[in-house]
């Protein structure tokens, strides 16, 4: 199939007509929602398997014989199930539900940070989030670890001659996003997972914003840890994924303690449940991780192929027009990017423009994306991010377009 037959394929206008958020009037004007990157509307599916969870199947897991328990259990695990399946990781097992990119992230920071001895080195980069930053400086207070930080360009592209510099034997584990929120940059994951492997490294990586952009084989990437959250990829808030290989999960410590992580408990001894469970402590968010399953059954009907193709035109299309306008800078140009536009305005500040935008109806992101290092290297306070989705049209970006430079004419 070819470029034109595959986009001929993507129906976008079916595809709209599932997501009823997006049917909707802000201020007397269509909603454009140009704000993905924050969190993605959900399609009726998820809405309809949360509502059907709480209205007839609502109780608890894991614990109860009786047939609600059982049901709920078996929808819950099948979530787990499909999940595995869409990141083809090789066993059940290593996907454990999580609040999020945030939550697995620390989880792995606290647990694996465990095995971390004094002056061992992490390394992230410096357009991570800050829920990719944070956790890790807390590991180097606790145990006394070194962080160090690979350097990006005026692009928004990583300096891997930095990244090869900084790799040592002591460097113990690489935290890196596969694609940043704050500049749409896509990272050559593979060849940092392979640097690192090179010198005895563990490699996390924050798929937050890739998951709904484009396919990830864990088993191909060879990534020892993968995050990202359900809210982003179309499903509920408050869960997420963190897979991660079982010889290392398997060696980690729980992160937190209580009912559903333990095999026996007694005052003088505990031990530990088996993975899964071992991570996942106390009643989960259930309906989060049945609505997540569903978000997954969801993606699993595109065509990922023709989703990037798509969310590429609609990238491009969107650049090109935004150059036209005097004065406008965008921030982040790097030769592979996803669809996330940032930009300033000469002498108008970020906020102002943002709420301009959201009288007409143009929801979009402003300030430093919780990436106050990526804003601190290109001199500015923030920016403003238009993020896009499958759901998405050029005409949506016409509108928005429109509004912008009305927007501008009105702050000058």
């Amino acid at each position: 199939m070819n470029v034109q037959e595959t986009m001929a394929a993507f129906d976008v206008e079916q595809i709209r007509s599932q997501f009823p958020a997006l049917n909707q009037t802000v201020y007397g004007r269509q909603l454009v929602y140009f704000d993905n990157g924050a969190t993605s509307q959900k399609p009726q599916i998820v809405i309809d398997a949360i509502d059907h969870y709480y209205s007839k199947d609502n109780s608890n897991i894991h614990r109860g014989v009786h047939y609600l328990s059982q049901l709920a259990t078996q929808q819950y695990e099948d979530a787990r199930g499909r999940i595995q399946k869409y990141i083809n990781a090789p066993l059940s097992e290593e996907v454990l539900f999580t609040t999020g990119t945030t939550g697995g992230i620390n989880l792995v920071a606290f647990s694996f940070g465990e095995t971390l001895n004094e002056g061992d080195e992490i390394i992230i980069s410096a357009m991570e989030h800050h829920s990719n930053i944070v956790p890790w400086q807390l590991l180097c207070e606790r145990k006394k670890c070194v962080l160090k930080v690979i350097p990006i360009n005026q692009k928004g592209e990583l300096l891997l001659d930095a990244f090869d510099e900084l790799l040592s034997p002591r460097t113990k584990m690489v935290a890196i996003t596969h694609i940043s929120n704050a500049l749409g940059t896509i990272n050559p994951i593979e060849e940092i997972i392979e640097k690192a492997h090179a010198v005895g490294a563990k490699v996390l990586i924050d798929g937050a914003q890739s998951v709904q952009h484009t396919t990830v084989d864990v088993q191909a990437l060879n990534c020892d840890f993968y995050v990202f959250s359900g809210h982003k990829v179309f499903g509920p808030t408050g869960v997420g994924i963190l897979y991660g290989k079982k010889e290392l999960l398997d060696a980690m410590p729980p992160y937190q303690g209580g009912g559903d992580m333990i095999a026996k408990v007694t005052f003088e001894k505990t031990t530990y449940n088996e993975l899964p469970h071992k991570f996942e402590a106390g009643t989960p968010n259930i309906s989060g991780g049945i609505g997540l399953g569903k978000a997954i059954e969801f993606l699993e009907q595109l065509d990922m192929k023709a989703v990037q193709q798509y969310e590429t035109e609609l990238l491009n299309y969107a650049q090109a027009e935004l150059l036209k306008i005097a004065g406008l800078q965008l921030i982040g140009t790097a030769a592979h990017k996803t669809s996330v536009v940032s930009f300033i305005v000469d002498g108008l500040h970020p906020f102002d423009v943002g709420t301009l935008l959201d009288k007409q109806g143009i929801a979009v992101r402003t300030g430093h994306h919780c990436t106050q290092p990526v804003m601190d290297f290109f001199k500015i306070p923030g920016t403003i991010r238009a993020s896009f989705a499958f759901y998405n049209t050029k005409e949506e970006i016409d509108l928005f377009i429109k509004a912008l430079k009305r927007s501008i004419e009105m702050l000058r």
